[in-house]
């Protein structure tokens, strides 16, 4: 496993007859209940209404075996602040990779470079081969990258099913023109943009409620249709903010099996989420960053007993 930073010593261990040590003891984090913390949760079923019998694989153009996006050295300032610092990783085709770190270590920042929000100060983004450049969000999106938000952005003024088609909307190719006089290949783009809206929505358990307004729907439905949306525009690659925040454990671990259900339909997963013990049971490799830069890159095997990680979370005490 390869870190950026130089190594860390294992953190120092307290030995309770040294008077010293018992006066760090009670500062010095507690690794054993962390590791404990991070044992993956058991196996349950995806949340309630869900049908991962329901083919919603990738239309069109597959993602290229191999490296699909690669963030190459990328540093993003804003001002005399330093959000990424010569951030460097990869994705593979049909891979779920953790984006993971404290709070503030530039987790969101690195999904706003990666989808077009805010341009790299330096280094490259790499999609399927090709620097990203300067594209803005919508040529983004038609490239094949997806996200959610940490909050939650429907069109609440919208229905479910409407909220969905604004997705599927991204990969036509009919102007206004074609919509006013109806023209055959508008109306066929539409109605294949209908039949994939109601395929998401059937598969996440959403088609009873197709017609209400995205504002009227219970919170952990919301989500889900938020991840129907950016399901809807094709994406090779799904970008996911902490798709299960405000959720209980029970909901957490149901949504973190949703997200398996996606990749095995054939989709490649970013996914940036807080709950480490969940993490560790849905992704296949982890990404820790630390005030902007990687400090871990590796199995979640790996992570959890990764010191330099340890410390990052729980804190090392000046005395050791």
């Amino acid at each position: 496993m390869a870190t950026d930073r130089p190594d860390h010593e294992a953190l120092e261990p307290v030995d309770p007859s040294d008077p010293a040590d018992s006066t760090r003891a009670a500062h010095l984090p507690d690794v054993a209940e962390l590791q404990t913390e991070l044992t993956p949760p058991e196996h349950v079923p995806p949340p309630e209404g869900v049908d991962p019998s329901v083919d919603i694989s990738i239309a069109g153009e597959q993602a290229p075996k191999g490296r699909l996006l690669e963030l190459d050295d990328v540093t993003l300032r804003f001002g005399g602040v330093v959000a990424l610092d010569s951030v460097s990783f990869h994705i593979n085709t049909g891979e779920i990779l953790g984006l993971i770190g404290p709070n503030g270590a530039g987790k969101t920042t690195c999904f706003n470079v990666v989808t077009g929000v805010y341009p790299a100060t330096s280094g490259e983004v790499r999609f399927m081969g090709h620097a990203m450049g300067k594209r803005k969000r919508y040529q983004i999106t038609k490239l094949g990258i997806a996200r959610t938000f940490q909050n939650i952005r429907l069109f609440s003024q919208m229905t479910a099913l409407e909220n969905v088609l604004v997705g599927a909307d991204a990969h036509h190719t009919t102007g206004v023109g074609s919509a006013i006089f109806r023209l055959p290949k508008h109306r066929r783009e539409e109605a294949e943009g209908l039949d994939r809206a109601h395929e998401l929505l059937k598969f996440m358990g959403l088609e009873s409620r197709a017609n209400e307004l995205a504002r009227n729907l219970p919170y952990g439905d919301q989500r889900r249709l938020e991840i129907a949306r950016a399901l809807a525009t094709n994406p090779k690659l799904l970008c996911l903010d902490e798709p299960a925040a405000g959720f209980n454990p029970a909901e957490k671990s149901r949504l973190m099996e949703l997200i398996h259900i996606i990749r095995d339909q054939g989709y490649t997963v970013l996914l940036i989420e807080h709950d480490m013990r969940l993490v560790m049971g849905v992704t296949d490799r982890i990404v820790v960053l630390e005030f902007g830069r990687k400090i871990a890159d590796g199995s979640p095997e790996d992570i959890r007993d990764d010191p330099a990680v340890i410390a990052a979370y729980l804190g090392v005490d000046d005395a050791s």
